[in-house]
């Protein structure tokens, strides 16, 4: 570029407006030159600074003021992890069967509750004061109406409702212990007109409550409780569990009671289990053997009562309550509580016994009960003590 004749109006080369309008390469700029502040070091007492941007939530209510820094919007909070899904029913499933079994096992006994007889038990006359323990009086008749056509057939017996017992066994619970005592059915007792009768005649001329009666004036012990058991309550009970070990000491054949068997123990079903305990004419002591065989079979029904697989196999314990309740009496002021401990009772070891017993003097063929160690049989019962083992034999006769 030409340079321009001076003094026309244009900067001279060298004055500081000549450098500013075109620029110099000197280095020192002049001392009034505009100069780059550097963009380190220490902060200048005037220089313009930014703020930091403020909180939203640090603000005051009126807002943000204008031309300040606007907050980034927040970020949306992080999508929750799906969880696989899962039955809600799982954590309770257990409870929910447990709850089921126990409803089941209450239920099926409340059922059969409602299908018992209930008969009137209660004796006429003075009794007994209560006592201490409980005392259940069971009866073994011959009440069969509840067998089935095949059954009775095999046990060539009619139709009927119970007139006559060949069982008659005082149960004693309380803190002395469980003591199962036998009564002889051809024990004479003494009778209010004069004389005496079989105690089992009492049964059938006058019933549960003559009979208790009479079991209360032979022995001192209050009666709580009157349990009946017929024919079938042995056989299909028997049955249910599918079968009950016994163990003879000796072979038994006896035409009467339709039983053939041998000796040592084995297994057999609700028929057989009957005629064993029915039998009176096979062994020495008639009666008195029979009474101690009776024991035997409840106590094996006992056993397999206790077992686990009747409570956790439903069909058995239906099957049991059903057989039970089939061919049970009770009196009239038990309830199902009582039914509960007294079938409690009949499970589990007991110290068996039969009364203790002479042979009547008026009749060999019958027997009296023994004046001198019977006393302290009943008196243990009555007190609910321990039961001397000298009173307690399994035919009554002293060892």
């Amino acid at each position: 570029m030409a340079d321009r004749p001076q003094g026309s109006g244009m900067p001279e080369k060298g004055t500081p407006e000549y450098d500013w309008l075109y620029g110099s390469k000197s280095q020192t700029p002049p001392g009034d030159a505009t100069q780059q502040v550097p963009a380190q070091g220490a902060a200048r007492p005037d220089e313009t600074r930014v703020m930091p941007v403020a909180r939203r939530d640090a603000r005051g209510s009126g807002g943000q003021p204008p031309g300040g820094t606007r907050t980034p919007a927040a970020a949306p909070p992080p999508r929750p992890k799906k969880r696989r899904w899962r039955p809600r029913f799982r954590l309770g499933l257990i409870p929910l069967l447990l709850l089921l079994i126990l409803v089941y096992l209450a239920g099926v006994p409340l059922y059969h509750w409602t299908t018992i007889d209930k008969v009137d038990a209660e004796p006429d006359g003075n009794r007994p004061d209560d006592q201490p323990g409980t005392n259940y009086l069971i009866v073994g008749s011959d009440k069969a109406d509840d067998l089935t056509k095949e059954q009775r057939e095999s046990l060539d017996t009619p139709e009927r409702g119970g007139t006559n017992t060949d069982t008659i066994i005082v149960l004693h619970t309380g803190s002395g212990g469980r003591t199962m005592m036998s009564i002889p059915r051809d024990t004479l007792v003494e009778v209010p007109d004069g004389g005496t009768q079989m105690i089992n005649a009492a049964f059938a001329s006058g019933g549960a409550p003559l009979l208790t009666q009479r079991v209360e004036a032979l022995t001192g012990i209050h009666i709580d409780h009157y349990v009946e058991l017929g024919f079938g309550s042995v056989i299909n009970t028997v049955d249910a569990f599918g079968g009950v070990e016994i163990c003879p000491k000796q072979d038994m054949k006896d035409p009467l009671a339709r039983l053939d068997i041998k000796k040592g123990c084995q297994e057999v079903d609700g028929l057989t289990a009957l005629a064993y305990s029915r039998s009176r004419h096979v062994t020495a002591l008639s009666d008195l053997d029979r009474v101690a065989r009776q024991r035997e079979v409840i106590g094996a029904i006992g056993d397999e009562a206790l077992t686990p697989w009747t409570f956790l196999n439903p069909v058995r314990y239906w099957r049991l309550n059903e057989a039970g309740a089939g061919a049970i009496r009770v009196d009239e002021g038990m309830n199902p509580v009582d039914l509960g401990k007294f079938a409690l009772a009949m499970t589990g070891k007991s110290q068996t016994c039969t009364m203790p017993n002479l042979s009547a003097p008026s009749d060999p063929n019958r027997i009296i009960a023994d004046p001198d160690r019977a006393p302290a049989l009943f008196k243990a019962i009555i007190n609910d003590s321990t039961v001397p083992k000298a009173a307690c034999t399994p035919t009554g006769r002293a060892r």
